[in-house]
């Protein structure tokens, strides 16, 4: 392994990096690649991963670049595979097209590659340089590497609130508290997501449909076709079968997993599968996430009420908080965010670190983490 990065590097490697983002809607179960083939100080090919079983993004690059990769250094986000899948190994593709040099943002967390991309490279004497704008490349793929590290999903819980806190009126009705330009940004994070996660209760009150809605992607519709959407798995855990074939979402043809504890005998549409979760009482959610990873889900986007979004916090299942709110007072006796225990010290508060505040519209969007 070679000597640090220079400036040079860096700067390839940062637009690999703004590559790899262009299959941040498509690419899962994979991760989000990119590569930058540089020959003499200039570009001679470039690609990034699509689509999980079409060309990874080393393949793409040394497609475009033909014989120029010859002798060229390859800039990738993420160390070439080195194992047969759907497609070839990378780092072998690499080796062949005569690479001399291979700058790699990290490591590899897949199990079935892990250092073993960089052993083939420098088995063939190609020089090697690692750990290039790492913490950038990470979070191309925060979903991947928490499947692969951690064995479930990278969560998001998304919230709707007024600025006083209030997400439904006492009777439960929330239509429509933000507007449409939060509702628009909704839409692109479910692009992203591989699932999207409620309740029952959800289901019940709301009766939503929980797709992916091509019409109301705003500008993303310039880069992502209606053929590219990709429906994220509906996942609803639903402990005493309150969810019917006759609840909108059913109607739409995109898969369904309902978590129960048992079968019920209803004539469900062949897109809709029943889990079972054996034992009593509360599903268990480390189990549900488990379970999701094992699946490939990378990602998941919540959209629940109070009381599941507040066993996800209490049970330490959720990665980052999305919350969205309107410049609206709802007044007292109305619902809340979230659920959690009541806390009897000032010095037990959970606190929030965050990572972005905007406005969209009149709307303003929150990201935040829980810290430890």
């Amino acid at each position: 392994m070679s000597q640090s990065a220079s400036v040079a590097d860096i700067t390839y490697m940062q637009r690999a990096i703004n590559l790899a983002k262009k299959g941040r809607f498509t690419t899962t179960p994979n991760p989000n690649v990119g590569c930058v083939l540089v020959k003499n100080d200039v570009i001679v090919g470039e690609g990034y991963h699509q689509k999980a079983g079409e060309g990874h993004a080393e393949v793409n690059a040394l497609a475009q670049a033909g014989q120029n990769a010859q002798g060229a250094t390859a800039y990738v986000t993420l160390e070439p595979c080195s194992h047969y899948g759907r497609t070839p190994p990378c780092a072998v593709a690499l080796v062949s097209a005569g690479v001399k040099r291979v700058v790699i943002a990290m490591v590899d967390p897949n199990p079935k590659v892990a250092g073993r991309g960089i052993s083939i490279l420098e088995e063939a004497g190609i020089e090697t340089t690692s750990g290039v704008l790492e913490q950038q490349a990470r979070a191309l793929n925060p979903g991947f590497l928490s499947r692969m590290e951690r064995k479930r999903p990278f969560v998001t819980i998304k919230m709707a609130a007024t600025l006083d806190g209030g997400t439904a009126l006492s009777d439960g009705t929330s239509k429509w508290i933000t507007s449409s330009d939060a509702r628009v940004d909704v839409q692109k994070f479910r692009a992203q997501s591989c699932a999207i996660l409620t309740g029952a209760n959800t289901v019940l009150v709301d009766d939503p449909s929980l797709n992916l809605r091509y019409d109301e992607l705003g500008s993303l519709q310039n880069e992502l076709s209606a053929q590219q959407l990709r429906q994220p798995l509906r996942v609803v855990i639903d402990s005493q079968n309150r969810v019917t074939p006759n609840h909108k979402m059913v109607a739409i043809e995109s898969p369904i997993l309902l978590i129960r504890r048992v079968k019920d005998d209803c004539d469900w549409p062949e897109h809709v599968e029943q889990l079972v979760l054996e034992g009593a009482g509360k599903i268990d959610l480390q189990q549900v996430m488990e379970h999701l990873g094992a699946r490939e889900i990378n990602s998941v986007w919540v959209e629940a009420g109070a009381t599941l979004a507040g066993a996800l916090v209490e049970a330490n299942l959720c990665d980052e908080l999305i919350i969205y709110q309107a410049p609206k007072l709802m007044g007292t006796n109305n619902k809340g965010l979230l659920n959690l225990p009541a806390i009897d010290h000032m010095n037990k508060l959970r606190e929030l670190s965050i990572s972005d505040i905007r406005m969209l519209g009149r709307d303003i969007r929150i990201r935040a983490t829980l810290e430890d």
